[in-house]
């Protein structure tokens, strides 16, 4: 996915309620491996026989924080484009119903989901965006509720 929108939003350009939908992208099994290598190496991550012999998953599946990290990648490269860049706040929940595995693609549904102007940050408003990311099956692999700074409008 290498689209980049032209122009960015603002806290006054979305409201609640509006969707975004997010190209898509293929997860590898080097990927997987490699992010798992360096940050979390559990053995299902790590090699397919592992992951194969291992009672819930029965193969090689990436870790929950390589979905996580290519939903935000799916999100910064589509039409939600804030200006000043997605500044998070925090997360609410999220959850990883489905494995991620070798050769899924992914793609997302970002909801606005509620907005306020901020109390301690002087032109700029909160945002709460909901994410939903699947697989090529439409199945559900990561869901997901945050909150982000997004400038108004400059004067």
């Amino acid at each position: 996915m290498t689209k980049v929108p032209a122009s960015p939003l603002y806290y006054e350009d979305i409201e609640v309620g509006r969707v975004f939908r997010t190209g898509s992208i293929e997860v590898t099994a080097e990927e997987i491996t490699t992010f798992a290598a360096r940050y979390d190496p559990q053995p299902f991550h790590l090699d397919v026989t592992a992951g194969t012999e291992h009672r819930v998953f029965g193969g090689l599946v990436a870790s929950g924080w390589l979905t996580a990290g290519l939903a935000m990648r799916l999100m910064i490269l589509s039409d939600f484009k804030l200006g000043g860049g997605a500044v998070g706040l925090g997360i609410d929940s999220l959850r990883w119903p489905r494995p991620v595995r070798p050769g899924d693609r992914l793609s997302s549904v970002i909801e606005i989901k509620g907005k306020r102007l901020s109390e301690s940050k002087p032109g700029y408003g909160i945002m709460r965006i909901d994410t939903t990311t699947t697989n090529q099956n439409g199945e559900v692999v990561l869901t997901k509720s945050a909150h982000v700074l997004v400038p108004l409008r400059p004067l």
